[in-house]
């Protein structure tokens, strides 16, 4: 502790002075007997503007005992406050560790939970998609057997015509086996679309908790990159409030273990399903394969007019095609044409305006006035002549363009005419499904 030099005339008071209060000090007061003495005069009761030396030194002493004493509570004070300070920091530091140790440990949690989340989502995804390439067979099988359903209910009106007693239901059991399995495929395939659902249904619910649960994960990952030196830190009064609907860590873990188990539960009956379809597919493309009959129809001259009419089409789409084109260039040509004219605009425009700042009676209604004011004039007038031409020129496409799109949509109704009448109507017994094309592979 430094210490204030100070001229003293007798021995100095001890450097340290006890916390207690100083007994009083009791001091004689000289009395004036002197040869000067005042004794009987009218200055009795008055006291002299100057102090004993007693009075000097008891002053200095309680001035260093003031000094003294505040000085040693300062001390006590700021040793007790960097006391504080020490322990606060610790126990700040002890629990920020604790804290971002409880953080990594709930995102060591949600990453096992988000990767059993996303694996289930990726099996039920590569389930979905299995089970919609054996609905696409169930299509395509329901699609095989309007042919051979086709044959036999053509060979029943045939055989129709015959006179009695020949007139026998032949091909009854037949027909009525196609139906029942045409309608058995129905039913499977409605059954799958409804599989489907649910796989779609447990999947999206998967991904909204992984959802959830990547969001959660980033943002305490950035918690837990949080430290005293971070600049997007501030102060939130009211974080420490928790929302009602705030989970507990035990019906956390268990809303995910339930969304995987309905998950898992889905997948496992789409597995099912799709081993029960493969056996349903096999089934009736051995069954269908045991019909033998054959009917040929003859279409051979609506399928020429057919033909005839669909190339008479061609070739106006072909025509309509180029024209199309052609009008596309010129609406080019057009658009090239405005924007060849706005730069001229623009130089003529920007001249007025540069020329309306002459000053005073320099800005003048001169000739290059007059000029350039025509000039804008007419270049507006050329512009507007040229959109109304665009104008024409787009509707023109446009309607080259419905004309197309219905030639195209007459030819392809043509074309499907033709398959239907040579595909179908034409095709001898020969051509019945085969054993793939019954299973939904073709």
């Amino acid at each position: 502790m430094a210490q204030t030099d100070v001229l003293l005339t007798k021995q100095p008071a001890p450097q340290t002075v006890p916390a207690c209060e100083l007994p009083p000090k009791l001091y004689d007061v000289a009395c004036n007997t002197g040869a000067y003495t005042s004794s009987g005069l009218a200055t009795t009761g008055f006291r002299t503007a100057k102090y004993l030396v007693d009075e000097w030194f008891q002053n200095c002493y309680a001035h260093y005992h003031q000094a003294f004493a505040d000085r040693d509570q300062s001390e006590r004070q700021r040793h007790e406050s960097l006391q504080l300070a020490a322990e606060t920091e610790a126990l700040a530091r002890r629990t920020q560790e604790d804290s971002t140790r409880k953080v990594g440990e709930r995102l060591q949690d949600m990453h096992c939970w988000k990767s059993e989340l996303q694996h289930e989502v990726g099996e039920l995804v590569a389930e979905t998609d299995l089970l919609l390439a054996q609905k696409q067979r169930l299509e395509h099988a329901l699609d095989a057997t309007a042919v051979p359903f086709s044959i036999a209910t053509d060979n029943l009106q045939c055989r129709e015509r015959r006179q009695h007693p020949d007139l026998v239901r032949d091909y009854v059991e037949e027909v009525e086996l196609i139906w029942n399995i045409q309608e058995l495929l129905k039913r499977t395939i409605m059954q799958a679309m409804n599989q489907i659902r649910l796989n779609r249904e447990h999947k999206e619910i998967c991904e909204m908790d992984w959802s959830d649960k990547v969001e959660a994960y980033n943002i305490d990952e950035t918690c837990a990159r949080y430290h005293n030196q971070s600049t997007e830190v501030q102060f939130y009064p009211h974080s420490t409030k928790l929302e009602e609907s705030a989970s507990t860590p035990e019906t956390w873990a268990k809303f995910t273990q339930e969304k995987l188990c309905g998950a898992e539960r889905e997948r496992l009956a789409s597995i099912n399903l799709r081993g029960l379809i493969d056996c349903i597919l096999r089934d009736i493309a051995e069954d269908l394969r045991l019909q033998c009959d054959a009917v040929n129809l003859a279409f051979g001259s609506r399928c020429e007019e057919l033909e005839d009419a669909r190339l008479k089409l061609e070739h106006h789409l072909h025509k309509t095609l180029r024209e199309i084109t052609d009008q596309e260039h010129n609406v080019a040509a057009l658009k090239q044409a405005i924007t060849d004219k706005e730069v001229p605009l623009k130089v003529a425009q920007t001249r007025l305006y540069q020329r309306s700042h002459r000053p005073n009676v320099e800005l003048c209604r001169d000739a290059a006035q007059f000029r350039l004011v025509s000039e804008v004039e007419e270049l507006n007038m050329s512009l507007m002549a040229l959109r109304e031409k665009l104008l024409e020129a787009e509707q023109s496409l446009r309607n080259l363009e419905y004309t197309r799109m219905s030639l195209e949509k007459d030819i392809t109704v043509k074309t499907n005419s033709l398959f239907i009448d040579r595909q179908k109507c034409m095709t001898h017994r020969a051509h019945y499904p085969t054993i793939l094309q019954l299973t939904g592979y073709q």
